[in-house]
């Protein structure tokens, strides 16, 4: 895809629809070789992970002249965690935009819906760019958007499982009804699983594990950028209806 077909994001254009993150990979070359590869354009980061006195801190290793920071409050399981590391990073990192992340259960890591909603109107008072991960539930991904949320990031499984999507209709329906961007962030496994996201109509994806245990990351982050494309050119495409029965692909065509 190119910028005739962007991302748009709080105003911001993007050319690439695959936002990737930093956590897991096994060294730090590794991962810089596949953000390359992806063709991302959006680096989220776990402030929780950042060692600002260290030398050689994860931020030395992320050409912020090539890409867009999305701090991510990553580990925080109450309001008050998430509201904590938001500000922290506006202070740290000179960016108002947040992937907001309340958790409610340390096994599955399936959001606090309260709690997300909760966190979200108060960064929104205080001039964040919000964009909150959130479950499948197009309630509640309606009433993120009236919040003010610059996205919508239902997850497709559960984080880090690779599980792909478990089920389709609640993003189906968000995506129908948003009027801003919905990224679809946790649980992809493989290229066919962004794929099928951007055939759906999500506007962009959201992965890191995948990648990063992948056993050449670099090959699969390229493979990401390539299903992220072909899913966005099938969806401006539009899908050919579902049959019943067969259909030839010639008319008049057999044997004489």
């Amino acid at each position: 895809m190119t910028i005739n077909d962007p991302l748009v994001i709080a105003g911001k254009e993007f050319s690439s629809r695959l936002i990737i993150g930093t956590g897991k990979y096994s060294d730090n070359d590794i991962m810089q070789k596949a953000h390359a590869a992806s063709g991302a354009e959006i680096i989220t980061v776990a402030l929780g992970r950042v060692k600002f006195d260290d030398p050689d801190d994860l931020f030395k290793h992320i050409d912020f002249s090539q890409y867009t920071l999305l701090p991510n409050t990553a580990g925080a399981y109450t309001v008050e965690d998430a509201l904590r590391i938001a500000r922290m990073a506006r202070a740290a990192c000179n960016t108002d935009w947040i992937k907001l992340e309340v958790l409610g259960d340390p096994e599955t890591l399936l959001p606090d819906v309260g709690g997300t909603l909760e966190a979200a109107k108060i960064l929104i008072d205080e001039g964040f760019t919000v964009l909150p991960y959130t479950n499948d539930d197009p309630i509640v991904a309606r009433k993120l958007e009236e919040l003010g949320c610059a996205t919508i990031m239902p997850l497709a499984s559960y984080i880090g499982s690779g599980h792909g999507f478990l089920d389709f209709a609640g993003i189906k329906i968000i995506v129908e009804r948003a009027n801003v961007p919905v990224v679809v962030d946790a649980g992809l496994g493989v290229p066919s699983d962004a794929a099928m996201a951007l055939e759906l109509g999500a506007d962009a994806v959201l992965l890191n594990t995948a990648v990063a245990i992948a056993n050449d990351p670099e090959k699969m982050a390229e493979g990401f950028k390539l299903g992220v494309q072909a899913g966005r050119l099938a969806y401006l495409a539009g899908r050919m209806e579902k049959k019943v029965y067969g259909s030839v692909s010639s008319v008049g065509a057999g044997l004489a």
